[in-house]
């Protein structure tokens, strides 16, 4: 069954990663809460398993995802994440494959089917566009194009790319939306993709590891409402 789930372009992922967790993690997020309703955007927080009922108990606007979950049914098997713990726990989705956390297509298909079984919303990561394709008919709810070797860089997709990978992916299930990752530092960067024609982008380090992380998410998210309302998306079909 697929696991309905809303969210609109624009849309914005903060992955934290094992960078923040806790007291600080949740100051982060309230603010990235804020400043998500500030400017009507939708934005997906990955924190640590910990922190999951932390923060979706103590935000409004933000989606809070799970980093990574098994297949596993309910029973057996110490150390893995299971998904109805995923869920109970004040998740709405979960991030699969990726790069620090890779899968095979054969996992990545059973964890969608048991995220659909629970009711979490699935995004899934891919690298080339022959991964992308493969992935995008498992029926992700949504998908992060990602090209690995560009991952904390700060060097972004190139037009092509963004353009090839959204093509692909519409092709195959239009209402599939493609977020764009990789090498994103700054608002200029946020702008830029949006201004491509993504739905949506994302950060990891250029948030964390600015040296003012709450400033950062401000200027992330006002480049992300600011880009797409000069310009809406006119690829694809929003959920």
């Amino acid at each position: 069954m697929y696991t309905q789930f809303k969210i609109k372009p624009p849309f914005f992922e903060i992955g934290p990663k094992a960078y923040l967790y806790g007291d600080k993690m949740l100051e982060l997020a309230k603010v990235i809460d804020k400043t998500a309703i500030k400017y009507d955007v939708d934005v997906i927080v990955t924190p640590q398993y910990t922190d999951i009922r932390l923060l979706a108990e103590n935000t409004e606007r933000i989606l809070v995802f799970a980093q990574h979950m098994d297949y596993l049914p309910i029973g057996r098997g110490l150390g893995s994440v299971l998904p109805e713990a995923v869920k109970a726990a004040g998740a709405v989705g979960v991030m699969l494959n990726h790069a620090e956390q890779k899968l095979t297509l054969a996992e990545i298909e059973a964890t969608i089917k048991r995220a659909d079984e629970v009711g979490l919303a699935t995004i899934v990561c891919a690298d080339t566009l022959e991964e992308i394709e493969a992935i995008a008919k498992l029926s992700p709810n949504l998908m992060v194009a990602e090209p690995t070797a560009l991952i904390g860089t700060g060097q972004t997709s190139d037009l092509s790319y963004v353009l090839d990978t959204i093509e692909t992916v519409k092709r195959i299930n239009p209402y599939i939306m493609v977020l764009q990752g990789a090498g994103i530092s700054n608002g200029s960067d946020v702008y830029n993709v949006i201004k491509a024609g993504a739905f949506a982008t994302g950060s990891t380090s250029g948030i964390i590891k600015a040296a003012d992380p709450a400033a950062m998410v401000e200027e992330m998210l006002f480049n992300l409402r600011k880009a797409w309302n000069e310009s809406p998306c006119p690829t694809g079909t929003p959920l």
